[in-house]
């Protein structure tokens, strides 16, 4: 089999020679492929317009001047045309991908074999940062003790090895069941429909996992994303440190995680707030599965109007706990972010008592560790308090950061007191 070759324009290779795994369409100058007879040559371009590489088709990536970069899967729909999914010459690899796949599958599960046990609930695959393009698995570990396996095909390079990839997981996790969560909005600008549902066996669209030693109810076919978000369980687990005894404040708390491992931890008090009906009521049903209705309680408040409430109300607390939905999107809206996250942050900072905890996150890449902390600083200054970083924290290692793709680094988590 042959396959085609894109060459990039020139200077275009720095960023994937640096580990970056895309290349857009903007940046490919011209095509060699091969006929049936003969090898030609024609600009980018003209191949998407005669359609001369297929959709789907694996390819070769090379500088302009000839050297080989990686092999990808080529989508002539998306902007990013090409998504590598392996070092290797195409012909190593793609004639045989059950056998690619099934490594590729082994490697993530085996790397995260090294933080968790059996028994707990953990990401699985992690799309590009596994070096598995478009690819979201996440394990849950039910009460029942089974497993449950929720899927994202969120890209064509991840769709083109649906089969491969489902099998994969069939032979190493060995699930219960499996259930898919492709119904994103990107799955249309890859020129694939959504999709969501039971893949064979049917499961319980409601399930119960323990996360350091919480109870915490996962709806799989309607929770975010995936149906709950698990890079924040370590630093959940990190917060008992500092909550026992004290009132605690979990703004933005989508399921009241947080708040319930300062439960767990001792809290005196905890207060779980969020603008969504939904999640206040998913909430509430976490604080009953773990018993802590006289100490936590759910308030639904658009938490910028809550926290400006307390401070005028002088209501004060030993911990606030700011985990937020990304409030950027895209590179053109950080500076009205910042504008979002400082405001959360100031008015958090002046209703803490003197020595109080706050733990603070943006889990948006383009809200960078570097601005993220200048945003901190910006904030401490204008609440005229005094603010130590006790740690400086990210995702859970079920959610690796692969060097030269910067959007596996997007969450900040900081540990804070302030006087």
């Amino acid at each position: 089999m042959e396959f085609a070759r894109f060459f990039l324009k020139k200077g275009e290779e720095r960023e994937i020679r640096q580990g970056f795994l895309w290349a857009f369409d903007n940046e490919i100058e011209r095509v060699k492929f091969f006929d049936g007879k003969e090898w030609k040559d024609a600009p980018f371009a003209k191949i998407v317009s005669d359609g001369k590489v297929k959709d789907g088709e694996c390819v070769e990536i090379f500088s302009q001047a000839g050297g080989f970069l990686g092999s990808g899967i080529f989508n002539s729909k998306s902007k990013i045309a090409v998504r590598i999914v392996s070092d290797l010459h195409a012909d190593n690899f793609f004639e045989d991908k059950s056998n690619f796949i099934f490594k590729k599958i082994c490697d993530a599960y085996n790397l995260r074999r090294i933080h968790f046990s059996e028994s707990e609930s953990f990401r699985v695959c992690f799309d590009e940062a596994d070096l598995l393009p478009g690819l979201t698995v996440e394990r849950y570990f039910s009460e029942e003790k089974k497993i449950y396996l929720v899927v994202q095909f969120l890209a064509l390079a991840a769709e083109i090895f649906r089969d491969e990839i489902l099998a994969a997981l069939e032979k190493v996790l060995k699930p219960f069941a499996i259930y898919e969560r492709s119904d994103a909005d990107v799955r249309e600008k890859e020129g694939l429909e959504k999709k969501s549902g039971w893949l064979g066996r049917r499961g319980k669209d409601e399930i119960v996992i323990l996360e350091n030693g919480v109870r915490i109810s996962v709806d799989l076919p309607r929770g975010q994303k995936t149906g709950y978000f698990l890079d924040q369980k370590l630093n959940r687990a990190e917060i008992a440190r500092y909550c026992h005894g004290k009132n605690v404040l979990d703004a933005f708390c989508h399921t009241g995680a947080f708040g319930l491992n300062a439960f767990k931890a001792g809290a005196k008090s905890v207060v779980c707030a969020d603008i969504s009906s939904d999640a206040v009521e998913i909430t509430k049903k976490n604080i009953a599965l773990n018993g802590a209705e006289k100490v936590v309680k759910a308030v639904c408040a658009d938490v910028f109007e809550l926290l400006r409430q307390y401070e005028s109300e002088g209501k004060k607390f030993d911990v606030v706990i700011l985990d937020p939905p990304a409030f950027t999107k895209s590179a053109k809206a950080v500076k009205k972010a910042y504008g979002g996250y400082k405001e959360i942050n100031l008015r958090a900072m002046r209703i803490l008592n003197s020595g109080g905890i706050l733990v603070t996150c943006s889990c948006s890449y383009f809200f960078d560790s570097t601005t993220f902390y200048s945003m901190l600083s910006s904030a401490a200054a204008d609440s005229h308090r005094r603010v130590q970083v006790l740690q400086k924290r990210g995702a859970a290692p079920d959610h690796p950061i692969l060097l030269g793709y910067s959007r596996s680094e997007y969450l900040c988590c900081a540990i804070c007191k302030v006087f």
